[in-house]
């Protein structure tokens, strides 16, 4: 008998060690994946995204056949280094001089130096789209919108802590929007790996943005860096500018 309850008892501490054990892995599975999110898509690769998706959706409004051709990979070379390249090196030098805490920049005054510095790269990259032959209108106001978003949030985050992540997608989501409004066929072909060459619908990549943006916008607050509120304002500040953008512009 008694050793029965002996190994009862050995049985349920190695069940509860299992549990403990099972539990932490979960924990630290969702917080990689939130983490993971978080940098994929990180706010200063959107410009750079919404790049790629134009010349996917509609690469004749850049002169182009495809999204491969070499001209094509040369404007996603430009705004990528002028919209994150640049902006991320400004960044982390200010984390070697001290000037920023950290890469992730909780507190609302280690965001000023890094809202000034994408600020300008972002001003520059949207004169050379706006003032270019080789960039279409449609990405000159992605710039724009990214552009006065930037400079909104700055000017928010003086009184009160507003989501960039969030800012971002909403720019992503009113970018597709747009294009799939004003800039495109409705379908657009695309090559997929196992699936080779599919028709999309811009209803299907509206839809799977804004999935996309919810499940970015759950790792920001599994990783408590925000609250539902900045998320909120930060989306609706992201998707209103790109919108403002493009009737400036037209």
């Amino acid at each position: 008998m008694k050793w029965f309850i002996k190994s009862n008892n050995q049985t349920e501490a190695q069940f509860s060690n299992e549990f403990s054990w099972a539990s932490l892995a979960q924990t630290k599975g969702v917080y990689f994946l939130a983490k993971f999110f978080s940098a994929v898509f990180h706010p200063l690769l959107m410009l750079t995204y919404q790049m790629l998706m134009l010349l996917t959706v509609n690469p004749y409004l850049f002169g182009l056949n495809s999204v491969a051709d070499p001209e094509g990979l040369k404007l996603m070379l430009v705004v990528f280094v002028q919209s994150f390249f640049l902006p991320g090196a400004a960044v982390m030098m200010m984390k070697l001089l001290g000037l920023v805490g950290s890469l992730e920049m909780p507190e609302r005054n280690e965001r000023i130096g890094p809202f000034i510095a994408t600020g300008v790269f972002y001003l520059w990259l949207f004169q050379n789209a706006n003032n270019s032959s080789v960039f279409h209108s449609s990405f000159a106001a992605c710039a724009l919108g990214g552009l006065v978003g930037m400079f909104l949030a700055f000017v928010i985050n003086i009184f009160w802590k507003i989501s960039i992540h969030a800012l971002g997608m909403g720019g992503w989501c009113g970018a597709v929007y747009l294009t799939m409004r004003y800039f495109s066929y409705g379908t657009f072909p695309c090559h997929l790996p196992f699936l080779g060459d599919v028709v999309v619908s811009m209803n299907l990549v509206l839809m799977l943005s804004l999935l996309t943006a919810g499940v970015v916008a759950t790792s920001r607050l599994i990783l408590k860096a925000h609250t539902y509120g900045q998320l909120a304002a930060g989306f609706a500040l992201g998707f209103a500018t790109q919108i403002f953008a493009l009737r400036i512009l037209t």
